[in-house]
């Protein structure tokens, strides 16, 4: 297993050095001055003059490339171009927001999704399964910061039930500030891993080992989720991992809609204002976490199949 670690962080540099550089050249080319944004239009051409030498924006590209990768290397994502505030310290208060919100809708997604899943393939073209096509379709046709929205009106507006707006004080307020944002991305992963979980399940359903293990009299609980659910977990981890990745973008959507703090929201917010620093430091951290999510899913892979461990 040490091995496979070491492999896939050896494949993840390339990775992360081609994001890294897409990054840079895209910031370049957009359209926009970043310091006639941070200092107003009405900003002389002197005070503009001195904000890009005191930043580093009037150095060639090819030195700011190679100080912007050493920064990287070195985890000093510098300090914003509007507010003064050091990077760091602008994800570091961003991030737990964004990794709640994407774990707490991962896990419902999973707690719901994969028993769904199982119970329509059970029940192959009868009400539960019917039930859950419906629903994955469902799910499928709405983008999230519709469904956001919606929940939003239904429950904070009319209802009163969950808060409208904010990141919350406190555990528990923050608890429930969490519930509608969590809920509103858990339903786009029930309806992805329910619909993937029923397909899985019903191709190893027809295998003929799970056959045998009937006609030797094993109990079906025993042999849908031992024998059956086990083999057809390796697409499903898969999926699960994609579904990740894409609560991470979902969440950007889902953090405005919400007027929530996270990630998202404040890579919006600099790439509005051009912000360079900022916008570079956030993507890193998005870098990173596909990189850890695809690491984590194929040690997954070695722990549901130990022949991949070979």
């Amino acid at each position: 297993m040490f091995g496979v670690l070491i492999n896939k962080l050896m494949d993840a540099v390339p990775t992360l050095w081609l994001v890294l550089t897409l990054v840079f050249i895209a910031l370049r080319i957009l359209p926009g001055d970043p310091a006639l944004v941070a200092l107003g239009d009405y900003a002389t051409p002197e005070q503009l003059a001195l904000f890009r030498a005191e930043t580093g924006l009037d150095a060639p590209l090819w030195q700011q490339y190679f100080l912007f990768f050493w920064d990287v290397v070195r985890l000093d994502f510098g300090v914003s171009l509007i507010s003064k505030e050091s990077v760091a310290a602008v994800v570091a208060y961003n991030l737990p927001y964004t990794i709640s919100l994407a774990l707490a809708a991962t896990l419902l997604g999973v707690l719901f999704g994969i028993p769904f899943g199982v119970i329509a393939a059970v029940r192959k073209n009868k009400l539960p399964d019917n039930a859950m096509r419906a629903f994955s379709l469902l799910g499928y046709a709405i983008p999230d910061f519709y469904l956001g929205a919606m929940l939003l009106i239904v429950f904070a507006l009319k209802l009163q039930l969950f808060p409208i707006n904010g990141g919350g004080q406190g555990f528990f307020d923050q608890l429930h500030h969490l519930v509608l944002p969590a809920v509103t991305l858990a339903i786009l992963k029930v309806a992805f891993l329910g619909r993937l979980t029923r397909t899985s399940v019903l191709e190893v359903l027809s295998k003929d080992y799970i056959r045998t293990a009937r006609a030797k009299g094993a109990p079906e609980n025993h042999v849908i989720y031992k024998h059956a659910l086990r083999n057809a977990l390796l697409p499903v981890v898969t999926g699960l991992g994609l579904s990740l990745l894409s609560t991470l973008s979902g969440a950007v959507a889902i953090e405005l809609v919400f007027n929530r703090p996270g990630l998202g929201s404040a890579l919006i917010k600099a790439i509005a204002e051009r912000d360079y620093p900022l916008i570079q430091g956030t993507i890193v951290i998005f870098a990173l976490f596909v990189v850890v999510v695809n690491l984590l899913v194929d040690l997954l892979y070695t722990v549901i199949d130990p022949r991949i461990r070979s």
